[in-house]
């Protein structure tokens, strides 16, 4: 029923070609198989890695691919024209930041974000990322019921899928439409002296001023409760003043720590329990 919905919603016929490219231990990969078979799709298949189109030369109908595939394959003016000319590019497993959605909005060919969890056996819900019909809203699919808790936090029935109503930890906001958008997850809202802040939004405020890597998490602070805390792979400079100035008040990082890499996890998230885990020792170890 979630293979049947994907290629229902983007319109996927009868030998349409369908790539192949994250492992099979993982939901994303597992899903491209079962949608290639209920939908009879062509599948072709390469050995994952972060520029799975290095090897194709003939561009799939459809493929799923992370952020961190799209950006490298990005790089490679071949890669490139190759994945311009997919039809129907999905992409989840991480959040897409701004500089990247900014380079997916002009290509020709439909590229749509995925919001999902593996317990919904993949996506619920896509949000357009290319051309006019580029949006902030996530449409869900049909036979999904979205809701909010008392919490504010997404609530999902998917009856085909999941006898159980999932409860999310996603901060969510609706139109008059039905269609969502995620503000943040709730255990990443840090309160700072009664001040109750969402680090997505810090980060994806910063992401169009700071080209390096980072991420925001917070450490223990005797007179604020929480200090915000920014980690950054070898900073080019000093961005304590950037973040005063494009942030509202309170919101700017108490700290600014540098690292080689960001932490993260076996599916290529950003690990946010090891980064805080990492501020934490940083911030220890410089206060000694």
């Amino acid at each position: 029923h979630s293979a049947l919905a994907t290629c229902s919603f983007l319109n996927l016929q009868p030998k349409d070609t369908a790539l192949l490219c994250m492992p099979l231990q993982y939901v994303g990969g597992k899903m491209v198989v079962v949608r290639s078979i209920v939908a009879q799709l062509n599948l072709v298949y390469v050995t994952p890695s972060s520029t799975p189109l290095s090897t194709i030369k003939t561009p799939t109908t459809f493929a799923a691919m992370t952020p961190m595939q799209v950006n490298a394959s990005l790089k490679d003016p071949k890669e490139k024209n190759t994945l311009t000319q997919i039809k129907h590019l999905i992409i989840g497993g991480a959040s897409i930041d701004d500089s990247l959605g900014k380079e997916l909005s002009v290509f020709p060919n439909a590229v749509w974000s995925t919001y999902g969890m593996t317990e919904t056996l993949s996506h619920i819900a896509l949000r357009r990322l290319s051309g006019p019909q580029a949006s902030d809203w996530y449409i869900p699919f049909k036979g999904i019921n979205v809701s909010a808790s008392k919490e504010n936090t997404l609530t999902i029935e998917a009856p085909l899928i999941c006898e159980e109503t999932l409860k999310t930890n996603d901060i969510v906001e609706f139109n008059d439409k039905g269609h969502f958008r995620i503000r943040g997850r709730k255990d990443n809202v840090v309160n700072s002296g009664g001040i109750k802040i969402q680090i997505e939004e810090v980060e994806k405020t910063l992401q169009k001023s700071i080209p390096e890597p980072f991420i925001i998490t917070s450490i223990p602070n005797k007179e604020l409760g929480e200090a915000l805390v920014m980690l950054i792979e070898n900073p080019s400079q000093d961005y304590s003043e950037l973040c005063k100035k494009n942030l509202p008040q309170y919101w700017s990082p108490k700290h600014i720590l540098s690292i080689d890499k960001l932490p993260l996890t076996e599916s290529l998230k950003v690990d946010r329990i090891n980064a805080k885990k990492i501020a934490e020792k940083i911030n220890f170890n410089k206060n000694k």
